[in-house]
């Protein structure tokens, strides 16, 4: 299957609630590569790259959660790097 990646940003109360930690866990299950990191404006920074249906399974985990709150969602496709881990930095 052909893989893609997206720059995408989570806007909300996502930091101090291990979103970081949780998106890094569900990238692996879902065979994604990329990073995450948090901003200093409160958001979270991640790129992930995986096929369409396992980056879209990765948003929508993180969106749809118990924990933290997102109020916003941004993303955009980028080129793919080729990863072949997912980093919390």
């Amino acid at each position: 299957m052909e893989k893609i990646r997206r720059h995408i940003i989570f806007y909300g109360y996502v930091q101090g609630v291990g979103f970081r930690w949780k998106a890094s866990s569900a990238a692996r299950r879902f065979g994604i590569s990329g990073w995450v990191r948090n901003l200093p404006d409160g958001s979270v920074e991640m790129e992930a790259e995986g096929t369409e249906r396992d980056v879209e399974d990765l948003i929508n985990a993180l969106e749809n959660h118990a924990w933290g709150s997102v109020e916003r969602i941004e993303s955009e496709y980028i080129p793919v790097h080729g990863d072949y881990s997912f980093e919390v930095r």
